[in-house]
């Protein structure tokens, strides 16, 4: 363990083996940060945060704070940050407003630089937050859905898995997930063709996605098509109660 001497680390402060302290962080407590995790300089870790195994926390970043909810009523809400995650420069995550469930990061995520996780939020595995992305409280990101720089997420709604979200957008409801959105209005246009092949998701399985979002965009279920591990997801994720809506989709000659 390195602790710069001009940092402020609270006793009662757990941290695991390996962990690097940078010059002029605060880490308060209670608050637990996993092995081999590196915080940066003048980088500020709130009461009540739990920070797992490998993460990398760059200079001024603020971890934990209160919500920006002017109902709170300072409880005890946590922060819970996974493994093997990438917080560059300035990043801003908020404690929840509930006891009972924590502002969530997953694993592997890369929220570059001022992108900023609201009260409540939860981020799943693999997600990539470009630079000063905006999530309002109580989002939901699926896995592996990247947000484009200075994207915005208004309170409730969910980013499915594998989505992409253009770079200024703004998402005043629920985007499908596998697919891409964006414009001014935000559309869905299609799918995230390049994403799902990088993850696997190609041939067979490619084309019922294609098959479902015709079907979707077409006002059609999904009863008739074969159970992929993709259709099985799109099934759970569209039976959950919606409290946005769903995006509308583009024009069906559009491409762009």
């Amino acid at each position: 363990m390195k602790i710069h001497p001009t940092a402020v680390v609270a006793p009662e402060a757990e941290l695991g083996k390996d962990v690097i302290i940078g010059p002029y962080a605060v880490i308060n407590s209670p608050v637990n940060i996993g092995e081999g995790s590196v915080i940066g300089p003048h980088t500020v870790i709130h009461s009540f945060v739990r920070i797992g195994r490998r993460n990398q926390i760059h200079a001024h970043a603020v971890i934990g704070d209160t919500p920006q909810d002017l109902s709170f009523s300072n409880l005890e809400t946590w922060v819970s940050i996974g493994d093997d995650n990438i917080l560059r420069e300035g990043v801003t995550i908020h404690r929840s407003t509930d006891p009972n469930a924590p502002t969530h990061i997953g694993n592997n995520c890369y929220l570059m630089a001022y992108s900023h996780v609201a009260h409540d939020c939860t981020i799943g595995q693999s997600v990539i937050l470009t630079n000063n992305v905006l999530l309002g409280g109580h989002v939901e990101i699926g896995d592996k859905a990247v947000l484009g720089g200075s994207a915005v997420v208004h309170q409730y709604c969910r980013v499915g898995a594998y989505a992409m979200v253009q770079g200024n957008g703004s998402v005043g409801q629920d985007v499908l997930p596998y697919s891409i959105v964006g414009g001014h209005p935000v559309r869905h246009y299609r799918l995230n063709t390049v994403g799902l092949r990088r993850a696997g998701i190609k041939g067979e399985r490619y084309r019922i996605l294609e098959q479902a979002f015709w079907q979707l965009r077409n006002g059609a279920d999904l009863s008739d098509l074969p159970e992929t591990p993709e259709i099985t997801y799109l099934r759970a994720w569209l039976a959950t109660k919606s409290k946005r809506g769903l995006h509308r989709f583009a024009a069906k000659n559009s491409t762009e």
